[in-house]
């Protein structure tokens, strides 16, 4: 393992990851980082942990170095050093053209998007790659979707690969490189820009301010890069790195136009998501881009294509106002409208942006406990129409015959009875509550329901959160709740199989719980080889197979030899599941 670079996630956001590089106890550097050039001015090693040389012959080698200890086991001389063929790079425009002659293979793996459509050995090589090099990632930047397309088959292939698309970045747009899952990057704008007097910065190159202690040589472009990818990292850190990709992508077009097209893929990936996040993580939504955020559209798309409403429910909608504090039930304003209400028999859904719809009964869970918003008080035609269409879907699917809308949107709705309490008014006024108060009060003369009791409440929310953060609810058949908030016990026939983790917002599932769960198919599996003794967390090396749709957060069965031996947490995601080196998955339980 002489030649070999050592790493580890310590933080991700589906596809972009900050990796602790060299001994994973005391890690020298982390990502993303600088590859320092040749005739680069001196970069410190926590900055640029690699050095690049290319020689002049045809084809080039290219070669880097570590400038750092990072090659297990020992981690005692500046290793390891890669070196390779880069082979004959066509134009990307020549889709369907083969240079011939391949590129080299091994720890540094040179890719191209010919070499991607062309070279079927990338599929099936003898050795993983430590970094990979999109060397025509300028010319692909050029061309519309070819960068995103070529970072996305690159990352699902090569998912334990740090990547590095020379010539492209820069302090302007290394944040949404690193989510779209580049690693590494140079200084190579930043030189161009000092040539010309120019300064690099965050926003984008601008001219030096005039009577400015300005410089544009490269010391203070490095300054600037340093700025950008400190931010970067404290953003990975603590969960917001999305609010700074949005940020950034609007310093030119072309950033806007390929996230849009990311967030298009991710969106139809399985294997990419969240499921859980800490109590303290907030989903910034702050810009018109956070529509088209995945973790949105994925809540999205359940809500219009899975989502079912609780059994015990009566066939009456009312939509409510979102609230600043989460969840809404412990705010003062919906403490009103549940007061105003004054029965729990009707389905309570919150009109807000950009999730458009949060049921009463998933307001506890990611990402509609998570979010937040600014408050206008008016609404996009975007949101609007994700709204709508939302509503309309859920009315179709649960036969509603009555909307009772107390929210500020307005909609168009047939088949229903409909009813508007706010009328232009504030949601927490008298006039609106009263008003509120006397349509649901008529409605109930005209329908008979029954109240919920408060347990009975409680499992029916628990039941919808196991529909959505789980493969189904079976497993809570015949189950009763015990205990005060906000730690209920999930007991069945007197043993508890589960608790209510407030602080996780999900279930913490006990051992008791695994025949249950396996009998029910209730949670994705993951097989584990079957010389493995299985003694703590999971890695990728003692896996031999794992379900399909893995999120980051997910409760999985742990199995060997068809039989299930305990609980496990994951802790990346199923695209990266099969090479990445570290944890993917933390033990929880093992019988």
């Amino acid at each position: 393992m002489a030649n070999e670079l050592g790493r580890k996630v310590i933080h991700r956001y589906l596809y972009a990851r900050s990796w602790a590089l060299g001994d994973r106890k005391s890690p020298l550097a982390s990502t993303p980082c600088m590859i320092k050039l040749n005739g680069d001015c001196d970069l410190s090693e926590q900055l640029a942990p690699f050095s690049a040389i290319t020689d002049n012959e045809i084809p080039q080698t290219l070669t880097i170095n570590a400038n750092l200890p990072l090659s297990p086991p020992n981690f005692d001389n500046n290793s390891p050093v890669f070196s390779t063929k880069i082979g004959h790079v066509l134009p990307p425009s020549l889709d369907e053209a083969d240079a011939g002659e391949s590129a080299g293979q091994g720890g540094l793996l040179p890719v191209s998007w010919q070499r991607l459509n062309h070279d079927s050995t990338l599929m099936n090589l003898d050795t993983e790659p430590s970094i990979i090099v999109l060397v025509d990632a300028v010319q692909l930047a050029t061309q519309q979707r070819k960068l995103v397309d070529a970072l996305c088959v690159i990352k699902n292939r090569f998912p334990g690969s740090l990547i590095w698309t020379p010539g492209l970045g820069g302090p302007d747009n290394v944040a949404v490189l690193t989510w779209f899952g580049v690693d590494i990057f140079d200084l190579s704008r930043s030189r161009q820009c000092a040539a010309s007097n120019i300064l690099l910065t965050g926003l984008g190159p601008r001219e030096l301010a005039e009577n400015a202690s300005e410089s544009a040589e490269i010391e203070s472009q490095v300054v600037q890069w340093q700025l950008a990818i400190n931010e970067v990292k404290s953003r990975l850190a603590n969960g917001t790195l999305r609010t700074l990709v949005e940020q950034q992508s609007l310093n030119s077009p072309s950033l806007v136009e390929h996230l849009r097209y990311h967030d298009k893929i991710v969106r139809g990936n399985p294997n990419v998501g969240i499921s859980h996040v800490s109590k303290e993580t907030i989903l910034h939504c702050n810009s018109h881009a956070s529509l088209s955020n995945p973790i949105v559209t994925k809540w999205v798309d359940f809500m219009v294509n899975e989502y079912q409403v609780p059994e015990n429910l009566d066939n009456i909608l009312i939509l409510l106002p979102c609230s600043a504090r989460k969840p809404y039930r412990m705010s003062k304003s919906h403490r009103k409208f549940l007061d105003a209400i004054g029965n729990s028999a009707f389905h309570e859904v919150m009109v807000t942006s950009p999730l458009g719809l949060v049921p009463r009964d998933l307001e506890e869970v990611w990402p509609a406990s998570h979010y937040d918003i600014p408050v206008t008080g008016e609404w996009s035609l975007d949101e609007i129409d994700r709204t709508q269409k939302m509503l309309e879907s859920l009315i179709n699917k649960h036969h509603y015959h009555t909307v009772i809308n107390h929210s500020s949107m307005s909609f168009d709705l047939e088949g229903v009875d409909y009813y508007e309490t706010r009328k232009g008014l504030a949601a927490t006024s008298r006039e609106a509550l009263s008003q509120l108060r006397e349509t649901v009060s008529e409605v109930s003369k005209n329908h008979q329901f029954r109240n919920r009791k408060h347990h009975k409440i409680l499992l029916d929310n628990f039941n919808s959160i196991a529909r959505y953060k789980m493969e189904n609810h079976s497993w809570l058949r015949n189950v009763s709740v015990r205990g005060k908030p906000p730690f209920w016990r999930i007991e069945l026939e007197g043993k508890q199989i589960a608790l209510w983790s407030n602080d996780r917002r999900g279930f913490s599932l006990a051992k008791s719980s695994i025949p249950i769960l396996l009998e029910n198919s209730s949670l994705k599996k993951i097989h584990l080889k079957e010389d493995v003794s299985w003694k703590g967390d999971i890695f990728s090396n003692i896996v031999e197979s794992f379900d399909a749709g893995i999120n980051s957060g997910d409760d999985l069965l742990v199995m060997q030899n068809s039989q299930a031996i305990g609980l496990a947490r994951a802790t990346a995601s199923g695209w990266e599941w099969s090479t990445t080196p570290g944890m993917i998955a933390k033990g929880h339980q093992r019988l």
